[in-house]
């Protein structure tokens, strides 16, 4: 803020004004997190797509990282590095999952992460929900070879590199299929991005995330809260400590098994997604599960979505309000980890 010493001013009320006017910025700044956050808190109104721009208004807010696409042009791999540092902040990049028969693309991206001082980066196989993206067994089968292929050319590029990578649980492996990854190719520099909520959709049990956790080299944080609904049941992320994940005993566990691991937020603000798993399409590509699965989950969702009032919906608002929710939901879950969960 700018002081201009004016006509009436006095050099004792300059000096007072000057005072409570870094008295005011000081009360503005947000207490410090130890967690970071996603790009992916952001992606449903707001939408930040420059990693500079991220960067200054993650700080802002008061958190200590950023989870990033970087992109591939040296000037700014080398601005971002430097404005990471010059803020204490952390980086994590994305990077688009290897081909099976090229990994060319994803090694340099790996280097382009090196470059801009990251600590880590985040891959996953689809981008996709596995009830809604394959059609049929033997699509999902060519998907489970292609990206098992792949899946084994990354951890000697990961050690050769020496950067962490973490292949995120994204609504496509189940905890089994994951955790059977991790044990035949998890390395030093290879094992999982651990997102707390994403396994839900496929009716793992919120618990069963525990058994990755020795695998984790970075993490989406997020709580998440299930209501019923006519084909299945209703699942949304929500502000840390209003869903009904057991954060505590998940970051701890983290800590343990791997204190290096960074823990960055991932708040997506959107309307509830629908799981379908009383629909034939869903178990399409689930020929080893049988109503157990089912049973257990939506005795959960009866059971926990009596503790919420309908899941928030936020389509119906107006733009401003949107994106005020959106910040809002960030804001709560930062202060939330600071004083809960020692983030």
């Amino acid at each position: 803020m700018m002081i201009e010493f004016g006509q009436n001013m006095t050099r004792r009320t300059f000096v007072s004004a000057a005072v409570s006017a870094a008295g005011s910025s000081l009360l503005a700044a947000p207490p410090k997190s130890k967690m970071g956050l996603a790009t992916t808190s952001f992606m449903t109104y707001a939408k930040y797509r420059e990693p500079l721009d991220f960067l200054e208004r993650c700080h802002a807010l008061g958190a200590t990282g950023v989870q990033v696409q970087l992109p591939p042009d040296a000037a700014t791999l080398k601005k971002v590095r430097a404005r990471s540092e010059e803020l204490g902040m952390y980086v994590e990049a994305m990077a688009t999952f290897p081909k099976s028969n090229d990994t060319s693309e994803f090694e340099q991206t790996l280097k382009n992460a090196k470059e801009a001082g990251a600590v880590a980066v985040r891959t996953g196989t689809s981008g996709g929900r596995r009830y809604e993206k394959w059609n049929s067994l033997t699509d999902w089968k060519a998907f489970v070879e292609e990206s098992t292929s792949a899946v084994k050319k990354i951890p000697a590029l990961a050690d050769r590199l020496k950067i962490p990578v973490g292949m995120e649980n994204h609504k496509d492996w189940t905890i089994e299929e994951q955790l059977r990854l991790m044990k035949q190719y998890g390395s030093e520099y290879f094992g999982s991005l651990l997102d707390f909520g994403n396994n839900i959709a496929l009716l793992d049990s919120p618990e069963s995330i525990m058994e990755l956790i020795p695998y984790a080299k970075m993490c989406h944080v997020k709580d998440m809260a299930v209501q019923p609904y006519f084909k299945g049941f209703l699942l949304s992320e929500m502000p840390l400590g209003e869903g009904f994940l057991d954060l505590k005993k998940i970051v701890d566990g983290v800590r343990k098994a791997n204190p290096r691991a960074k823990f960055s937020l991932e708040m997506i603000t959107r309307d509830p997604l629908e799981v379908p798993c009383l629909t034939d399409k869903y178990w399409i590509t689930f020929p080893e599960r049988n109503g157990l699965y089912l049973a257990r989950t939506l005795t959960m969702v009866e059971k926990q979505s009596n503790r919420l009032q309908p899941l928030p919906v936020y389509s119906k608002m107006s733009k401003d309000s949107q994106l005020r929710a959106e910040e809002d939901n960030v804001k709560t879950c930062l202060n939330y980890a600071r004083e809960k969960l020692d983030l």
